[in-house]
């Protein structure tokens, strides 16, 4: 019989076993990933803005995800380049709900937020971004990990490797996965936006995203 499960709903251990997913542990840092470039003083002084809206409201109490996306993730986004051609974001509303078969299960669920791609590279999603909801920063952006998973884990047909980033507007998790036998898939150090050089490593981190995969589209 074929269960159907929510990926919304799905623990870790769950994820692991109906993906034949594995984490590695590596101690790899950022910049061994990523070359970063140093920021304009324009970026440092956006940047600078967005933390600061991103404090005033924190401080008035909880976050949704609405007002996560809205004061956060849109600005760093559009400052980390992600709005020029020929990237594509496609927000939630517009992706369609995933299918992931196993023998005995089938995993459904909408992601919550976007899928970045680059139309010249066909069906390849290769960031995934995911926002839980902020309560006076108590919650642990870990929590969105399955899902997060869940959904960047369907890349890995049609490309070799994949990024995911969960959030909860304060604290920021990337995350690598790459196809192997089995798959694998490791938890980048955590950056935060209310720390000065933390959010500036962030800014550093999605424009290196951006800077690289712009570049294979045009391989």
């Amino acid at each position: 019989m074929t269960t159907t499960l929510r990926a919304s709903n799905l623990s870790l251990k769950e994820v692991h076993q109906l993906l034949k997913l594995e984490e590695q542990f590596t101690n790899r840092s950022l910049t061994d990933l990523f070359s970063l470039e140093p920021l304009t003083k324009f970026e440092q002084q956006e940047l600078e803005e967005i933390s600061q809206d991103f404090q005033r409201y924190l401080r008035a109490g909880k976050l949704n995800e609405g007002q996560i996306e809205f004061l956060v993730i849109a600005p760093l986004m559009r400052l980390a380049g992600f709005y020029r051609d020929p990237i594509e974001i496609k927000l939630k509303k517009d992706i369609e709900d995933i299918v992931i078969e196993d023998r005995d299960a089938i995993i459904k669920g909408q992601f919550d937020i976007l899928a970045v791609h680059n139309p010249q590279m066909a069906q390849e999603a290769y960031f995934w971004v995911l926002v839980i909801e902020s309560k006076n920063s108590s919650i642990e952006v870990r929590e969105g990990l399955a899902q997060l998973l869940t959904y960047a884990y369907t890349s890995l047909a049609n490309q070799s490797d994949v990024l995911g980033l969960t959030t909860n507007g304060l604290r920021y998790e990337f995350v690598y996965l790459q196809q192997g036998n089995p798959p694998t898939y490791e938890i980048l150090p955590d950056l935060s936006l209310t720390n000065p050089q933390s959010s500036i490593k962030l800014l550093q981190v999605l424009k290196a995203i951006y800077s690289k995969k712009q570049e294979t589209g045009k391989e």
